[in-house]
């Protein structure tokens, strides 16, 4: 059970995960959270450097959607300036919309990414969906309500993994 809150991948930031890096393992497409992955939670609008990566993705042919929690509103506005997909409201760690998301690109899991700041939806969601999972570390320290509890049963898993040797985290 713990093997599902174990990413297959971890770097400190989005700004690691390189095309090239992606396009060597076969991957054509990107799932990736909004808050805390790309931007902090209270951040409405992509930074330059963020839209630079979005550019440098579409270049390279990388697919990429954004599958949040968050609400219609919040993802919207961030998404439409980057003209990039996004399901909103999507109940992670369900695998409903990762597997739409992946649908819609028309990809297989197997050429797609799941990205997220979280072990108990991003990584457990794209795990039991069978996706290849990269965590980031949160671009902030901050959360809104709903993530607070979330974190702290990720530091008790991250201390797990850290311990055992499968993960080597930076707070």
């Amino acid at each position: 059970m713990l093997k599902h809150f174990l990413p297959d991948q971890h770097v400190k930031s989005i700004f690691e995960i390189t095309p090239e890096s992606l396009k060597a393992k076969g991957i054509k497409g990107i799932i990736t959270d909004l808050d805390n992955t790309l931007v902090e939670w209270d951040r409405p609008s992509a930074t330059p450097k963020l839209i630079k990566w979005f550019e440098e993705m579409k270049n390279h042919n990388i697919l990429v959607t954004i599958v949040s929690n968050n609400n219609e509103a919040r993802v919207k506005f961030f998404a439409d300036p980057l003209v990039t997909p996004y399901i909103y409201r999507a109940k992670k760690p369900m695998t409903k919309a990762f597997n739409k998301a992946v649908r819609d690109m028309g990809l297989k899991k197997e050429e797609t990414v799941v990205i997220g700041d979280q072990l108990l939806t991003d990584v457990f969601g794209g795990n039991r969906g069978g996706f290849h999972t990269i965590l980031v570390v949160p671009v902030t320290k901050t959360d809104g309500l709903a993530t607070r509890f979330n974190r702290a049963i990720e530091r008790r898993l991250l201390n797990f993994f850290r311990k055992q040797g499968k993960l080597k985290w930076e707070d």
